[in-house]
């Protein structure tokens, strides 16, 4: 399979938009890939559906424990509440900035820049995002375009859950590409 023998983070806490998360985690390990969830916090983190909560999941690794270099790609969900609270992490910022100077793949959907903006890895990039997000990517120097997915290099980005079959199928090929 495309993605046999890669692992890939999935970096969330609680507030993730479930959909964002799962359907792109089991897209990945359907193409053959490892996944694992990695938060802020052990135990379990509250997905989200919009604005009621939904599901809990377990955490495999906090992000302090976690070595950037044992992961072949990176997704970051959205869901409002997770991307502000990671963007509030040191060590969740020093993760994802991690991956983006290694030009590791990262697949990030909705609201999840604001954890790209946090580490200060998109200036100079064209994302899309959750259309809220626009100002605050420019503002840190990026190009917003209002696409279902696009991609910059090694950022794959797409803007809402509707966006999901086009992101996952993006992510798959993208990340069995590897780093760009």
């Amino acid at each position: 399979m495309q993605l046999d023998g890669k692992r890939i983070a999935f970096l969330a806490t609680d507030g993730v938009e479930e959909a964002e998360y799962v359907e792109p985690r089991e897209a990945v390990e359907k193409a053959g890939a490892r996944a694992e969830l990695i938060s802020i916090k052990a135990g379990a983190i509250q997905s989200m559906d919009h604005t009621e909560k939904s599901k809990t999941y377990e955490v495999d690794r906090t992000v302090a424990d976690a070595d950037p270099a044992d992961y072949h790609a990176l997704v970051l969900p959205g869901g409002v509440q997770n991307p502000d609270k990671l963007r509030m992490d040191e060590d969740a910022v020093r993760f994802v900035k991690a991956f983006a100077d290694a030009g590791k793949p990262i697949g990030v959907i909705c609201h999840g820049p604001w954890t790209l903006v946090e580490a200060d890895v998109v200036r100079g990039r064209t994302l899309t995002s959750y259309p809220s997000l626009r100002t605050d990517l420019v503002n840190a120097g990026a190009r917003w375009v209002d696409e279902e997915v696009h991609v910059d290099g090694n950022l794959i980005s797409s803007r809402n859950p509707g966006d999901i079959p086009a992101f996952t199928k993006t992510l798959v090929e993208r990340f069995a590409a590897g780093p760009s």
